[in-house]
């Protein structure tokens, strides 16, 4: 069965206080983070930090877009001015300073290479 060329995803996700991956482009495809915003839910100023991590000779070199990026209760950031291309196997990491109160959502195309 062909793949398919292109797949749109949306990715949720309550930020956790220590950074984890939240996605992972796939084999095969380039994916294109089209939004990535976090939402702080919450009563008081929170901070993300929001970062691309690519394996290169078996080490992981993580590059932060923003890092302990401040997010005043009840409002919203967008990380992304332009759009994001992630190769294959590169992975979205998140960490914030509430593990309840921030949301994080992307948009994302995946299009077969």
């Amino acid at each position: 069965m062909a793949l398919p060329l292109n797949i749109f995803k949306t990715v949720t996700k309550v930020v956790p206080l220590s950074p984890v991956g939240i996605y992972t482009a796939p084999v095969g495809y380039a994916s294109v983070v089209i939004l990535a915003q976090v939402a702080n839910i919450g009563e008081t100023t929170e901070t993300v930090t929001f970062s691309h991590q690519r394996t290169v000779s078996g080490i992981a070199v993580t590059s932060e877009i923003v890092k302990d990026f401040a997010i005043p209760a009840k409002d919203s950031a967008s990380f992304l001015d332009g759009k994001l291309v992630l190769e294959s196997n590169d992975v979205l990491v998140i960490s914030g300073s509430n593990s309840s109160n921030l949301k994080f959502t992307a948009s994302v195309l995946e299009t077969l290479k």
